[in-house]
This record gives C-alpha cells, structure tokens and sequence, in this order.
C-alpha cells in the first residue's frame, strides 16, 4: 500500500539539495523564479533549509501587471530571502512586435515562461547561482509545462514528487496556508490547471501512485497526455554517426 513519510522524504530532498551544490558549484546560490504558488513556495523554502537564506535568491516575473504577485511578495517575506522583481513585459512585447506572421495563439501563451527562463539565467549567472526547476511529477506526467520555459532548471528538487505530496512538504514547513493551498493556474490562458486539464490533480496523483482511477474517459485522457508528452522529459535526439570518442571519463 503506498505511503507517504513526509518527514523522511523531507530530510533527504533537504540533503540532496546540499549534495547537488558540493559537486555543482560549492558556495553557489540558488535562484528560483517565484509565481507564489506551492510549487515555487515549497522549493524555496526547501533551499533555504539545505543552503541558508543568505543563498537563496527569489525572482519575481511579472508580465505587466500580476494580480496574485502579493502571494509571491509573502513567500519572498516570509522566508526573509533576497530577492528582485524584474517585469518581462517589454520583452515579451519587443518579441511579438517584431516576428514577421501571423502569431498563434500557442506562441503567445508559451513566450513569456521561455523569456521568464532566460531572465532567471541572465541572474543566475550575475550572482554565482543555479537555477532551481520547480516543476512537480504530477505536472510533468501530462506534459503541463513549457519546453525549454519552466521546464528546465539547473537541478530540480520537486519532479519526482505529486502535488499531494508537494502539498504536505509545504504544509510541514508550516508555509502559509494561501501559498500551499492556492489554486494552481497556468498563468497564461486565465483558467485553472485543472480547467485545462480536464481533471483533477487528486485524481491523476492517486492515479501515478497507486494505478488506480475510477473513470475510464479519465485514465484515457490522463495515458493520451502522458504517452504524448514524453519528449519533453527525453534529451534532445541527437544523431549517432558511429564514430568512436577516443576521450574516456
């Protein structure tokens, strides 16, 4: 039967975290791009545990104006960690503005987290950093993220870990009710993750952990998503010539 100790599992993601920095860059900081929901929250505060809050660095990226940015602004507090706010939306439009057809929809949507990346990294290397991917298994099993946008990151302490999961870390790093418990949205299109999804993260988390579900039009959406989605979690296809590498690690 699964279980989940969220102590247990606590303590060593804590550790990883000072593991991954001894052999990746020994005094660096982490720096974390913060929407003020539980993904980024939990992250956050996770690093603050494993590194200090004088080596965490939280990054807020408004798009113009950002009606839940005071939830970010109460994590950032909360933690008592450095930390700036840089609006992308000049970017955002300087982009748009200048590509020469006709933009879809999907361009639209999934431009400012690659810009918002690209920012973290333009940080990242301003302060001695790592960026930190603050993605979560459940999210990462159907796909919910934008390719080389929030989906990618220096290492990442959370992708193999469920919402539910996420959740109860938060919850025992006594965060603040409003950041664990606020409903996730995508941030791009104006409707809930679970709108866009067409179901809800209790039923695709019990689904992963256990492999059971109660609705077959469910398990069907949820196995259509995942199959179609696996490319993003593979590295780039790169082509074999069949030439040896003389060099040995």
């Amino acid at each position: 039967m699964y279980q989940f100790d969220v102590e247990a599992v606590k303590n060593r993601c804590v550790q990883w975290i000072r593991d991954f920095f001894e052999e990746n860059g020994k005094g660096c900081n982490a720096v974390i791009g913060i929407s003020g929901g539980k993904d980024s929250s939990v992250v956050a505060a996770l690093c603050v545990e494993a590194l200090g809050r004088e080596r965490v660095i939280g990054v807020l990226l408004p798009n113009g104006e950002q009606p839940d940015i005071d939830k970010a602004e109460l994590l950032v507090n909360t933690l008592q960690i450095k930390h700036y706010i840089i609006n992308i939306k000049d970017a955002v439009d300087g982009v748009l503005g200048n590509l020469p057809f006709e933009i879809s929809e999907q361009t639209r949507q999934n431009l400012p987290p690659r810009i918002r990346m690209s920012t973290l990294y333009a940080v990242s290397q301003s302060h001695n950093g790592r960026v930190v991917n603050t993605c979560n298994l459940s999210e990462d099993w159907v796909g919910y993220s934008t390719r080389y946008g929030d989906s990618v990151g220096d290492f990442s302490p959370c992708s193999n870990l469920t919402v539910d999961e996420v959740k109860k870390i938060g919850r025992l790093l006594a965060l603040p009710p409003e950041l664990i418990d606020k409903v996730p949205s995508d941030g791009l299109c104006g409707k809930t993750d679970e709108d866009n999804l067409g179901f809800t993260y209790a039923e695709l988390d019990r689904y992963i952990r256990t492999g059971e579900i109660d609705n077959p039009v469910t398990k069907e959406r949820i196995d259509k998503k995942h199959k179609a989605n696996l490319f993003k979690l593979k590295l780039m296809p790169a082509f074999n010539p069949g030439i040896n590498v003389a060099i040995k690690e």
